[in-house]
């Protein structure tokens, strides 16, 4: 586009210096200077006259391009500034069109960029405030002597410490995902022993809840190429949900099967409370939780955003009061 614009400039320049020879001659031929005969000096005064009428629509013309030109400086200002609702009307020749467009949708990514930014700051200070609270209140208590320092004291400060910790972590995991920064280590993965050692890991706090864990990997599931750590906190983050939303006397199942094209389906249900309608289509998104959630919001998005940089994906279905689904597809081993 510079490129075309330096050649239209030169063009423009080339053409204003023959029109202002061509003038000159015209004056002086029509005031007989040059040139005698009536016929030619009547020529040339039509002529001079269209000639002095070109240029009055050309410098109109060149005023309204200059003047929508100046409107797109002004808003580059503006978004400079930090105003990135800036707008500029889409109009003029082909090429302020294609300009004003690109502009329009940059300034548009631009705001919608500072209301995540706005909303994820506005989320984290939400979330960081509990555990903060916890920490602080525990604290004074022991220095002012109403609490004893003794361990019953200090669990409560331990939990929260490592709540902030969880929460650091998942945030450097989005940070990482969305700049395309996450690194995987992949290596064959065997499903199974994935699957059974997640659900090793959780038996303990499944028998507290007085939920049954219970597990079904198909013979035929081939493995999977991926990180091992990654996928096992997919797992822990589904499996810990699951066990979140079911009472007592539910069940929690995994299920792992060879799926379409050349994938591995690996499916996590709870028979829990489910997921409410109007959260369903943004159960993915960042800090979208239910109001009896004790999370952070955060776990879904990781799940989501680990799952796709393996090349996979996720989808959830659920009817309120019959539990919920996750379930996850990976390309399988090459």
């Amino acid at each position: 586009m510079a490129r075309r614009f330096g050649c239209a400039l030169l063009l423009l320049l080339l053409a204003f210096g023959a029109a202002g020879t061509a003038l000159v001659w015209l004056v002086l031929s029509a005031t007989g200077v040059v040139g005698s005969a009536p016929f030619v000096r009547l020529v040339s005064a039509v002529a001079l006259l269209l000639g002095v009428a070109a240029v009055g629509v050309a410098a109109t013309a060149l005023r309204r391009v200059t003047a929508r030109a100046g409107g797109l400086v002004d808003a580059a200002k503006r978004v400079e500034g930090g105003d990135y609702s800036a707008r500029v009307p889409v109009r003029g020749p082909s090429e302020l069109r294609s300009l004003a467009r690109a502009f329009n949708a940059m300034s548009g990514r631009l705001e919608a960029e500072e209301a995540r930014r706005r909303s994820v700051l506005a989320e984290v200070a939400h979330e960081l405030r509990t555990p903060l609270t916890v920490i602080r209140g525990q604290a004074e208590g022991i220095v002012d002597g109403v609490y004893p320092g003794d361990a019953e004291r200090m669990r409560p400060i331990l939990a929260a410490a490592n709540a902030i910790e969880v929460l650091i972590d998942d945030l450097r995991t989005l940070a990482l995902a969305e700049t395309g920064s996450l690194r995987l280590r992949s290596e064959p993965v065997d499903v199974a022993i994935l699957v059974n050692a997640t659900l090793d890991a959780f038996r303990p706090a499944a028998a507290e809840a007085q939920v049954s864990l219970d597990e079904r990997v198909s013979a035929a599931t081939p493995m999977v190429d991926g990180d091992p750590v990654r996928l096992r906190g997919v797992l822990d983050n589904l499996v810990s949900n699951a066990l979140r939303h079911t009472g007592a006397g539910g069940h929690v199942r995994v299920l792992a099967e060879p799926g379409e094209a050349g994938t591995v389906r690996i499916a996590v249900s709870d028979d829990g409370e489910g997921i409410a309608p109007d959260l369903l289509p943004r159960v993915f998104d960042r800090f979208v939780k239910g109001p009896t959630s004790t999370g952070s919001g955060l776990g879904l998005a990781i799940v989501r955003d680990v799952v796709e940089a393996h090349g996979g994906a996720v989808v959830a279905n659920s009817e309120p009061g019959r539990g919920a689904t996750i379930e996850v597809t990976l390309p399988r081993a090459r």
